[in-house]
């Protein structure tokens, strides 16, 4: 595996990692920055091949050093093991988008609740894509620092039907909209009268991630219950797989990416070792199995 900074002084890091992927492809780990461009520049990185990326430290860091290189172990570890695949962007074509629901039951009472983490970015972007523009709300953690989830936000919503937005708390959930979890503070969902709602909280991390996918999950499990549709994606670690399990203890429907289609196969081999996960598929046919089991909640089959 390598290890790349995002700025170099004689060749552009994005122009190394384009060709070292089309000529040699290997697990990399990006260092960024932690300013606008360099998230940007992340962004880009990700969709170009790059497991995951580490931003670099601030100067007041020193108070926080351990923690910061556990953080760098264990992300050198998952990007070792990851599964690196040809980029294929390109050659495939535009994502498929599935076919309009049709259904103001389906869209106003029910929602996809998402939690990824290593490798998450681009596996979220494959998803969201094939979302039609009137799918249910949906909520996403994605594990990843402050700064970088307003242009992950921004370049999905440039690049998906739907509408994507950082979540800044006490937004209506909205069909048609997903609202991404900020770096500093875990997203939660509740209920205000006949409305769903987002929330922010910036309390302790949980399974050392804030935001955490538990955190969501469990929120889900308590303020939508059967109505929520829980995904969770390629990850390293646990996070997600207990919150999942009280989704499926409140009645919601679970689906988990398969080991084949990850990046690193960690956070739904636990969410699916612990019974939280009803079905198991390949990324590029879990959008369209959770269509379609909200399509047949509602009482139609989904059309292909």
């Amino acid at each position: 595996m390598l290890t790349l900074d995002v700025e170099m002084p004689k060749m552009d890091g994005l122009d190394f990692l384009e060709r070292l992927m089309r000529l040699r492809p290997m697990p990399v780990l990006m260092v960024s920055s932690l300013t606008e461009r360099g998230s940007e520049i992340t962004m880009r990185a990700l969709e170009l091949g790059a497991v995951d990326f580490v931003a670099k430290p601030k100067i007041s860091i020193l108070s926080g050093m351990r923690e910061y290189t556990e953080l760098i172990t264990d992300k050198i570890r998952a990007t070792a093991r990851a599964r690196v695949k040809p980029r294929t962007l390109q050659a495939g074509g535009p994502a498929q988008t599935l076919p309009s629901l049709r259904s103001p039951l389906i869209s106003s009472e029910k929602l996809i609740i998402i939690g990824a983490s290593t490798g998450g970015t681009e596996a979220i972007r494959e998803f969201l894509m094939q979302m039609p523009a009137d799918c249910p709300g949906i909520l996403i953690t994605q594990h990843m620092p402050e700064g970088f989830t307003t242009s992950f936000a921004k370049r999905l919503d440039s690049l998906c039907k739907i509408n994507v937005i950082e979540a800044a708390g006490n937004e209506r959930v909205l069909p048609g909209h997903a609202y991404v979890a900020p770096g500093h503070s875990h997203l939660l969902l509740i209920r205000s009268g006949a409305n769903y709602m987002t929330r922010i909280e910036q309390s302790d991390p949980v399974n050392r991630h804030r935001p955490s996918v538990d955190v969501l999950f469990r929120s889900a499990a308590e303020a939508a219950g059967k109505n929520a549709v829980g995904v969770i994606l390629t990850g390293m670690g646990k996070d997600g797989a207990a919150g999942m399990l009280d989704m499926r203890q409140a009645g919601a429907q679970n689906f988990a990416q398969d080991e084949a289609s990850c990046v690193v196969f960690g956070m739904p081999r636990e969410a699916i070792a612990v019974g939280a996960v009803h079905e198991v598929g390949p990324l590029r046919e879990l959008p369209g199995m959770v269509l379609g089991f909200l399509a047949r909640q509602g009482g139609r089959a989904l059309r292909v």
